[in-house]
C-alpha cells in the first residue's frame, strides 16, 4: 500500500525528481515543492502520512524549525530527514525537532520507501550505520573537522568544477563545450571525470550530490571565467 506523502526540499529539481520516483513506485505524492518559506503551512495543510524533508545544511541553526512546527500542530505526520552524511549534532537537531527517521540523500530509493513505512508505522527509521558513523565521532572527534561539500571539492580541479556547475544547471554536452569554448569531445570527457571523481553513475546523481553536500554553494562563488583560462588550452588548440 502506498504512502501518501509530501516532498519539501530546498532544490525544486530534486523534489520533483523524487516525487516522480515515488509515484512511479505506487507512492501518493500530495506536493513537491522547494518553498523558501512556508514548508511548514505547506505539510500541515496537505496532512500527509509522511513528510520527506530535504536539508543540505543539517547541522545548521534553525533548518529544522518547519520540522518542529508540524510536529506540534500534527503530531500524526511523521517527518523523515533526507540529507548529506550527518554529523553527531545534524543527527541530534532532526530528531530533537521530532523527525522520526534520517536517509541519506544517495540512498536508493527502495531505501528511502523503507524508511517511510517505517515511519508511518511509527518506528525509527535510520539505518545503524549513521548512528554508528555518529557515535564513532563523538567519540574519537576528528583534529580538524570538515564536511563532505568541501572533501568533494577538492577533488575536482577549477575545469571541472566549472563543468560540474554548468551540468548541475542541466547544460547538455554541446552547450557545456560551447560555453566553455571547447570541443564536445572533451566536454564529455570532464563530464566522465567528474563523475568518476564523485562516485556517481549520472549527471542527475552528481547534481544531487553536490546540491545536498554544499559543494555548489561553495563551486559557484568561484566559477571559475573564460579569462581564467587560455583560449584552446583544453580543445588541444596551440595556445600563443
Amino acid at each position: 500500500m502506498g504512502v501518501r506523502v509530501v516532498v519539501v526540499d530546498e532544490h525544486r529539481l530534486l523534489a520533483e525528481a523524487l516525487a516522480s520516483a515515488l509515484k512511479l513506485r505506487g507512492h501518493r505524492v500530495l506536493a513537491a515543492a522547494a518553498p523558501a518559506a512556508g514548508a511548514a503551512e505547506l505539510v500541515i495543510g496537505r496532512a500527509p502520512e509522511v513528510c520527506l524533508f530535504g536539508t543540505a545544511s543539517p547541522a545548521e541553526a534553525g533548518v529544522f524549525e518547519p520540522v518542529a512546527r508540524i510536529k506540534r500542530e500534527r503530531p500524526q505526520i511523521a517527518v523523515v530527514v533526507l540529507g548529506p552524511v550527518p554529523s553527531p549534532r545534524g543527527i541530534a537537531a532532526a530528531f530533537a525537532a521530532g523527525a522520526s527517521g534520517y536517509v541519506r540523500h544517495d540512498e536508493r530509493i527502495e531505501g528511502v520507501e523503507r524508511a517511510l513505512a517505517k515511519a508511518r508505522a511509527g518506528e525509527v527509521a535510520i539505518a545503524p550505520q549513521l548512528l554508528q558513523g555518529a557515535f564513532a565521532e563523538l567519540l574519537n572527534p576528528a583534529a580538524q573537522p570538515d564536511d563532505e561539500g568541501s572533501r568533494l571539492l577538492r577533488l575536482l580541479t577549477p575545469r571541472e568544477v566549472e563543468v560540474l556547475v554548468r551540468v548541475a544547471e542541466g547544460e547538455d554536452t554541446r552547450l557545456i563545450a560551447a560555453g566553455m569554448e571547447i570541443a564536445p569531445s572533451t566536454a564529455r570527457t570532464h563530464v566522465q571525470r567528474v563523475l568518476m571523481k564523485l562516485g556517481v553513475g549520472s549527471r542527475l546523481e552528481a547534481a544531487a550530490l553536490a546540491a545536498r553536500t554544499g559543494l555548489l554553494d561553495r563551486a559557484l562563488p568561484v566559477r571559475p571565467s573564460a579569462a581564467d583560462f587560455p583560449a584552446g588550452a583544453e580543445s588541444g588548440k596551440p595556445v600563443s
